[in-house]
């Protein structure tokens, strides 16, 4: 009974202790006013008197300024931005392929099979179900083409988002991961305004183009995506620059495909051959030396296509030019 009544009075003393410890933290000892921290220079002050309760304190802020949000997450070391791009967002620790210490040094045979043995089972824990490795063999292959196609990676996020979601409306069964990957990644290039042919994609993917077709209309429908139809501009500037040509013909090829917008020559065609011939057509204009074999090698369509959709494009522009 006596031990109780001990514990039970140093508790309270400790309470007591401990709410004066914090009145005084938060308010002035002298006239009782609020207490602010100046950080600046690293003091706890009184905002009433004045009075300097508590300096030299220690700095816990970080030791770099930032004038701007993009600058604050540039320079913030707190780890790698979460990210769609990855089956677990980038949150799960990775275990580096080196066999090497933090100094540099070579670890031995013993620690190095420890270390693959760490690697083998960290592996098997990141990816626990069946949904998360489909996630990860998915997102791989999205990285895969989008690097072979020279993508940006905001269009890599949105294939990643688009794969989640068919992912998640369970519109898998019954097609490949490959095809709806392809599918999503070729959905994002046209929704960024950087679109790539559908014979393109074919050649990076593992699935041929009328299974890519099929799946991506599957994909736009069900998921109720917004893709416009695609523009031909869109593709003039990655032909001027695989072929070296001036700004001046960029200029001309916009202007021809605006002007046979007007008299419908767009109708029915491929943009892809429309901006081919675009470009074709403005290097003549401009007199600059490009043969069709190379605008066709560039574009990755027949030269027959060229011929053809290039006069329709300068009779187009002919008809729009004032008399």
């Amino acid at each position: 009974m006596t031990e109780t009544r001990i514990r039970t009075y140093t508790d309270e003393t400790h309470r007591e202790e401990t709410s004066e410890r914090s009145d005084e933290t938060e308010h002035c000892p002298e006239c009782g006013g609020r207490l602010v921290s100046d950080e600046e220079h690293a003091e706890t002050v009184c905002t009433d008197c004045g009075l300097v309760v508590e300096e030299d304190e220690i700095d816990r802020g970080p030791e770099w300024r930032a004038f701007d949000s993009a600058e604050r997450d540039q320079k913030s070391r707190v780890g790698a931005p979460t990210t769609k791009m990855m089956h677990d967002q980038g949150l799960s620790t990775n275990i580096g392929w080196q066999d090497k210490d933090a100094y540099g040094k070579s670890l031995s045979s013993r620690q190095r099979q420890k270390m693959q043995r760490l690697r083998t089972w960290n592996e098997r824990f990141r990816t626990r179900d069946s949904k998360e490795r489909n996630l990860k063999q998915a997102l791989g292959e999205i990285d895969r083409m989008a690097s072979a196609l020279g993508l940006p990676e905001n269009v890599r996020e949105t294939a990643s988002v688009i794969y989640r979601r068919a992912l998640e409306e369970d519109l898998l069964p019954g097609r490949s991961i490959e095809g709806v990957a392809t599918a999503s990644l070729y959905a994002a290039a046209r929704q960024a305004g950087t679109p790539r042919s559908l014979d393109e994609i074919s050649q990076v993917s593992r699935v041929d183009r009328m299974e890519l077709t099929r799946t991506y209309r599957y994909v736009v429908r069900e998921l109720s995506l917004e893709v416009k139809p695609a523009d031909p501009e869109h593709y003039v500037p990655r032909f001027i620059s695989g072929l070296d040509l001036s700004d001046e013909t960029e200029r001309t090829s916009r202007e021809l495909l605006e002007s046979a917008r007007g008299d419908g020559v767009h109708s029915g065609k491929s943009p892809v051959g429309l901006a081919a011939a675009a470009v074709y057509a403005a290097a003549l204009l401009t007199n600059e030396k490009v043969t069709q074999n190379e605008v066709s090698e560039v574009a990755n369509i027949s030269e027959v296509t060229i011929r053809n959709r290039y006069k329709e494009l300068l009779e187009a522009s002919d008809m729009a030019a004032p008399a």
